[in-house]
């Protein structure tokens, strides 16, 4: 099965249209999966600590062309979280931390530490596969260290752990094609 996986969208109406667009173009047969990060919160983490109970505009960028493309099941990000902790509503409660694809977990990446360099310290996942976002900066990462990649063309993964960082859609139009079946994994950036 193939998989297009985008994250951190940050309420980015014609990022997410592009992508969106292009996926529609190179990879139709894919199911569509958020890792998160679909909206921008206006509150950063340190005020979000003593901040509770503001609107959901003042508190959010939500666009009203933006909610009609998500049309695609994802995972809570920590921008989603936040939203919720600052306004005391539940809006993305019904999103999942974590979710179970063929051959990986896709999660959103706030979960776990990462180094001061912005490489993330991976958790063993079973299955060995995991899809994340939240650095915004795309990468395929084998034992903590990156590996090479380039955008349009597939990398055939071993039967071994990885950790792909989809990157951005906000800022940087950025996704990754994953189908299970062949076993590889295409950067890609509309």
């Amino acid at each position: 099965m193939k998989y297009a996986l985008l994250g951190d969208l940050h309420s980015s109406v014609e990022d997410t249209k592009a992508v969106l667009q292009q996926i529609k173009c190179c990879a139709s047969d894919a199911q569509i999966i958020g890792l998160g990060d679909l909206y921008e919160c206006h509150v950063g983490k340190r005020k979000a600590k003593i901040t509770r109970d503001i609107s959901i505009k003042r508190a959010a960028h939500m666009p009203k062309k933006f909610a009609p493309l998500l049309t695609f099941p994802s995972v809570r990000g920590n921008q989603e979280e936040r939203i919720m902790l600052v306004t005391g509503r539940n809006d993305f409660a019904h999103l999942p931390e974590k979710l179970l694809i063929d051959g990986a977990v896709v999660i959103h990446g706030h979960q776990w530490k990462w180094t001061k360099g912005w490489l993330p310290v991976l958790p063993k996942t079973d299955p060995p596969l995991v899809f994340f976002g939240h650095s915004h900066i795309a990468g395929l990462y084998r034992k903590g260290r990156p590996l090479p990649f380039s955008y349009g063309e597939p990398i055939l993964l071993k039967k071994k752990r990885y950790g792909i960082n989809a990157g951005a859609v906000s800022g940087a139009r950025e996704w990754v094609l994953y189908d299970s079946s062949a076993r590889t994994v295409t950067f890609m950036k509309a």
